[in-house]
């Protein structure tokens, strides 16, 4: 299998729409046997997830893995996307089903998980290159906005952007009184 092209999962199936409307590959080759992938961007389709319905309304995916010490920062702020937007946040987790319920006690998420395991079908296919990264995806599967690791004004932004899109009052993620700091990489 070349360079981009990825195998069939159960989380993950391929959309004819959504590759026509993306305007680029997601891998691109930087140098013989090297690949690196960058993040789908606002316009593009959001790949489909087969447990992930995205007409039912706006989501935010985040995409996260349990030894990841910014994971684990992050976590519980991720979580007041739950507490503002009930039902609209679903995790992506690089790990077993039982890790990602366990992160979810020790760090308070309150949000379902899906395992995506080895070779990291749906990550590969959103183009993820470090966890956490998280996108906002509308109902009509494109995506509205990404923020790669912890980026408090970008959560911020896109918080504000998926109340817009519910019309609903927009929650706060993350101030600078909580102690964490505004930004730091994956």
């Amino acid at each position: 299998m070349g360079p981009g092209r990825l195998r069939r999962s159960p989380a993950f199936r391929t959309s004819s729409e959504a590759s026509a409307r993306a305007p680029r590959p997601i891998a691109v080759i930087r140098y013989a046997g090297f690949v690196e992938l960058e993040p789908l961007q606002p316009g593009y389709s959001a790949p489909a997830i087969s447990s992930i319905d995205f007409s039912t309304g706006p989501r935010v995916l985040f995409f996260y893995k349990v030894t990841c010490p910014v994971c684990q920062m992050a976590a519980a702020p991720a979580g007041r996307f739950e507490q503002a937007y009930p039902g609209r946040i679903q995790g992506i987790g690089q790990d077993p089903e039982e890790k990602l319920a366990e992160f979810d006690r020790t760090y308070g998420m309150g949000f379902p998980s899906i395992a995506d395991l080895s070779p990291y079908e749906v990550s590969n296919a959103y183009g993820i290159r470090t966890v956490p990264t998280t996108f906002l995806v509308d109902t009509d599967g494109s995506i509205r906005d990404v923020v790669e690791s912890w980026d408090r004004d970008g959560l911020n932004r896109l918080s504000k952007e998926l109340a817009s899109l519910l019309d609903a009052e927009a929650a706060s993620i993350s101030e600078s009184s909580d102690g964490l700091p505004p930004f730091r990489p994956g």
